[in-house]
């Protein structure tokens, strides 16, 4: 009996040896289980309430990495998105209202939206259509900036891609005819795609059931230092442009394509941005600094590299990829330190650049540009890319 029991206190020894080793491996799964559901996907929240009552959403994108980017259904807002240092250390790099009420009440910057009907200006808000008469809204001077109350200032639909490889949001809005006396109703989507390669994919798409203009594009502001103290100016830019649109004194373009060779505006090799911008220049003068587009030396309508910014310090690295023919390289000269920095202080005068990849600026008044009309039973159509890494 005794050799027995001894047996049996074995075996239940081993048992519970074996069910404990079990239970170790069990515990030892979970928080990897947990870490990989952290990591990769999207999450919901309240953002807050418009003055006219309606509520805001925001949905933040987080890919494997970590890198995240948090949208608002106000003006399909990029509020923050974060990219590494060489450090592996991932900050915000783009400029927002450190108040809500901010992006509700006026957004003067553009911080962070998606533009349209028309992004860019059109002269004294006006053009014609087969022979036919429009004016839209003035609101930059004598002419239309953004569209006049435009998309950056509407409440978008978003909706979660199911299945997707990679973090989708969809975002959907329809502008009816003659809001702001555009012609046509305009259903548009723009969808924001973040890769485990930390590239953020936009599309933008548009169907309308009138003959129309349609120029779309984002306007973020970069400042790769993660610190919005700084300025932009130690950034090293390249534009892949031979040409930029010269400007009036209104900003609208004067139907010149003036070849970068030989003025501030080559970028060409990459500079740092502010190595030029206080030259003397009639241009630079107009604009306050950079506020012009960039016709794209490629000019087809592929998906390819034309633009890149290098910030030195951080280590980091945005590299620009469009299918448009040009983009609007803005210095922020028009910031004016009226508003606090997310990172403490106000946003002063260059603390953020942007790259709006885009068709030219005025095109439905001037026929020698690439035409930006878009017919009932055509699909617009384009994609832009901003992939960040450190080197």
């Amino acid at each position: 009996m005794k050799t027995l029991n001894m047996g049996f206190c074995l075996l239940l020894t081993g048992a519970l040896l074996v069910g404990c080793k079990e239970e170790k491996k069990e515990e030892t799964a979970m928080p990897e289980q947990t870490e990989v559901a952290k990591k990769g996907g999207i999450t919901k929240a309240e953002y807050g309430t418009t003055p006219e009552g309606v509520k805001i959403e925001q949905y933040t994108l987080e890919n494997a990495k970590g890198m995240k980017v948090d949208v608002i259904t106000y003006g399909g807002i990029i509020t923050s998105l974060t990219a590494p240092n060489k450090d592996g250390k991932y900050e915000d790099v783009v400029l927002g209202y450190k108040n809500k009420e901010d992006y509700f009440n006026g957004n003067p910057y553009f911080f962070g939206a998606v533009i349209g009907r028309y992004g860019n200006r059109i002269a004294k808000g006006k053009f014609n259509l087969d022979g036919k008469p429009y004016q839209v809204t003035v609101n930059d001077g004598p002419n239309s900036l953004h569209g006049g109350k435009g998309f950056d200032k509407r409440v978008w639909t978003a909706e979660e891609v199911a299945g997707a490889a990679t973090p989708t949001l969809k975002l959907s809005y329809t502008a009816k005819d003659g809001e702001e006396g555009y012609p046509g109703t305009l259903k548009t989507v723009v969808t924001y795609v973040l890769t485990d390669d930390n590239a953020l994919e936009i599309t933008y798409e548009a169907e309308t059931d009138k003959k129309t203009v349609v120029n779309l594009t984002q306007h973020s502001y970069f400042n790769l230092s993660g610190d919005f103290s700084k300025l932009i100016t130690d950034h090293e830019l390249e534009i892949k442009a031979d040409k930029f649109l010269p400007v009036d004194a209104t900003l609208i373009p004067t139907g010149e394509l003036k070849a970068v060779d030989g003025t501030p505006f080559d970028f060409t090799t990459a500079k740092e941005i502010g190595k030029d911008i206080n030259a003397t220049d009639d241009q630079l003068k107009k604009g306050g600094g950079f506020d012009h587009c960039w016709v794209f030396t490629d000019s087809s309508n592929k998906l390819k590299e034309v633009a890149s910014v290098y910030h030195k310090a951080s280590g980091r690295y945005m590299e620009v990829y469009t299918d448009q023919p040009a983009v609007q390289f803005y210095s922020g000269n028009f910031i004016d330190g009226t508003k606090a920095s997310k990172t403490g202080g106000n946003y002063e005068k260059r603390s953020g650049l942007c790259l709006e990849t885009q068709h030219y600026p005025d095109a439905p008044n001037q026929p020698k540009f690439p035409s930006t009309t878009l017919s009932p039973g055509e699909k617009y159509t384009t994609k832009t890319t901003y992939k960040f890494s450190v080197k």
